[in-house]
Parts: structure tokens; C-alpha cells; sequence
């Protein structure tokens, strides 16, 4: 019998699962619990493919808009990444049971940008078109309050009315480098633009971003787990890229593993972009067990202990808030 290989797999930590995506499932499955299936959710509760085909298997059926649900009493939920004030008020108008799962860390840029338009402000966001998180923000605000910048390159196009009476926000999943980049583009472009007071990039992208720069220099290959429509996930891909590490695949299950890129390997790092389950990891782990001898270590680069309470809706008992339906 052949012996397998050594390969020396480097975990980084922390990964996977933020405070914001497991207040997130936790709603859909206290909702489920104290309704009953089904309940509504306008868009994925997070990004992450097993996630959302678990809930659904619970009872949870996914829309991307509110016209796609029939008239009913059950709840119908809205997702981590927020939502723009005219979903709210077409959810209200439909008389809809509506719950909140907007990440808290979301709700703050929500509020700065308010905020700031309310003493009377023009409003940059700098965020990734198209993204859930930014349709979401820019819709807390009348149309043209808030102008979007995805690059550098952007700034050189802002034609703000009052260049000295402006305010900028961020996206919470963007990198840290590539924001401080441009904030420092913009801060020199326009000296009296104002900043958050804290930082809107989440302390979970900060410190997933962190452990991969740590790994990612010392392995051969690296392994990102999450969906390819996760922002956070995508970024984590490319800071691994741009430590050094000359091969990044990011992939959601083991039977995504091309084992032809992955031979010869001495070692390898794993992490999970924060709508990741745990379960995936141990999956792909499990599935280079079966090919090397491997030994795993964990390399932390901080600390968690954040914790986010639910809804006010849903912290009673699944019992008491069905009665009280």
C-alpha cells in the first residue's frame, strides 16, 4: 500500500460564519419555527449556495422582488445585505408581516448616510455596483443623494455641487486596501470631505482579510469556501492573489476540487468567506485527507466574540410570537 503524501494544511482564523449571518439564518429559522412554513424572503438571506438550499428545504421560499409574492400572512423577511425604503413602504402597502435581517454593521452606514444628507451633504459611496448592500444603501435616499465610486479612477469624474460639503460611506465587504486607496484619492481630491467616525468595512472583513495575508505568503495553494456571488468571498480571493500566493481557487463544495491543480502540494491554506458554513471546510478538508497525510494548524490573526440580538420580533418564544400573530 502506498503512504499518502504529507501536506501541512494552515487554517486561517477567523473564518466562515460572521455575527451578521448567523443573526441572518437564525431569523429565517425562528420565523419558520413560530409561523410555520412558509415564509418569504426578498432576495438570499446570505450569500451562500448551501445556506439558502437548507432553508429552503425548512420551508423558506427566496423572491428578488415583492410582486412575486402571492397575498398571505406569512412573514416575509428581508435579507442581511438591507433593503431600499421603497421596498419597505411596498411591503407596508401590501400589509405584509415584514422582519428586518439587515446585518446591524449595514444599518450604521444606513444611518451615517442619512446623516449626512439630512445637514445637507452630498453623499459618495464607494461599493461595488449592483451589489445588494449598495442598491440597498443608495435607496435610503432620494435619487441622485448618493453617488456611487468603484475605483480610483471614478474620482476624477466626481462633479460635486459644493466640492467642500461632502461626505463618503463604504460598502462593508470591500477590501481593506483597495478602499484605503481610494479614500486616500478622494481625501486628497477633496481635503474637507467627511469621513465615518468608525470605519464602515466590517470588523469581519478586517480580520478574514487579515488571516489570509498571513497564510496565503507561507502555502502553495489556497482555498477560499464560500459562493462566487459573495463580495466578502471575492475579496478574500483576491487578497490571497496580491499576498503571493501563486494558486487561489475559491469554490463552495470538495467535488468542485480540480485535483490536477492540486498535486504535488506540500502545503495548503484554507478559509471561509463569512456566509461559509464550517461543514464546507471539514468537507474540503476531509477530501485532501483522502489523497495526503494531513496535518492542520490554525493560524488567528484576532479574536470574535460580536454578538447581534435578533429582531425585536423574534425574541420572544416561538410559541409566544405565534400566539401573539
Amino acid at each position: 500500500m502506498s503512504r499518502k503524501p504529507p501536506l501541512r494544511v494552515l487554517l486561517c482564523a477567523p473564518r466562515g460564519f460572521c455575527a451578521g449571518v448567523v443573526r441572518a439564518i437564525e431569523v429565517v429559522e425562528k420565523a419558520l419555527a413560530a409561523y410555520g412554513p412558509p415564509v418569504y424572503v426578498r432576495h438570499e438571506i446570505v450569500h451562500n449556495k448551501y445556506v439558502i438550499r437548507g432553508l429552503e428545504e425548512k420551508g423558506a421560499i427566496f423572491v428578488d422582488a415583492l410582486e412575486e409574492i402571492p397575498a398571505t400572512s406569512a412573514p416575509v423577511i428581508f435579507s442581511a445585505h438591507g433593503v431600499p425604503k421603497l421596498v419597505l413602504e411596498g411591503a407596508a402597502v401590501r400589509k405584509f408581516l415584514t422582519v428586518d435581517a439587515t446585518c446591524p454593521l449595514v444599518t450604521k452606514v444606513h444611518r451615517e448616510a442619512h446623516l449626512h444628507w439630512k445637514r445637507g451633504r452630498e453623499i459618495v459611496l464607494v461599493g461595488h455596483a449592483g451589489h445588494p448592500e449598495v442598491v440597498g444603501t443608495m435607496g435610503q435616499l432620494p435619487p441622485g443623494a448618493v453617488t456611487l465610486v468603484q475605483s480610483v479612477d471614478d474620482i476624477s469624474r466626481l462633479a460635486p455641487t459644493d466640492p467642500k460639503n461632502l461626505a463618503y460611506v463604504t460598502q462593508t465587504t470591500l477590501s481593506i486596501d483597495d478602499t484605503r486607496e481610494i479614500v486616500a484619492a478622494l481625501t486628497a481630491r477633496f481635503p474637507a470631505i467627511v469621513g465615518p467616525h468608525k470605519e464602515d468595512i466590517c470588523y469581519a472583513t478586517t480580520n478574514r482579510q487579515a488571516a489570509v495575508k498571513r497564510v496565503a505568503p507561507l502555502v502553495d495553494a489556497m482555498i477560499v469556501v464560500g459562493s462566487t456571488n459573495s463580495s466578502n468571498t471575492q475579496r478574500l480571493k483576491e487578497v490571497a492573489e496580491r499576498a503571493g500566493c501563486r494558486l487561489v481557487r475559491l469554490m463552495l463544495r470538495a467535488r468542485e476540487i480540480d485535483w490536477q491543480l492540486f498535486e504535488g502540494l506540500a502545503s495548503l491554506g484554507i478559509t471561509a468567506g463569512a456566509s461559509a458554513p464550517e461543514v464546507l471546510v471539514e468537507e474540503i478538508i476531509e477530501a485532501f485527507d483522502g489523497r495526503y497525510a494531513v496535518s492542520v494548524e490554525t493560524v488567528s490573526a484576532a479574536e470574535e466574540n460580536v454578538f447581534f440580538p435578533l429582531p425585536k420580533e423574534l425574541r420572544a418564544s416561538p410559541e409566544a410570537a405565534a400566539a401573539a400573530t
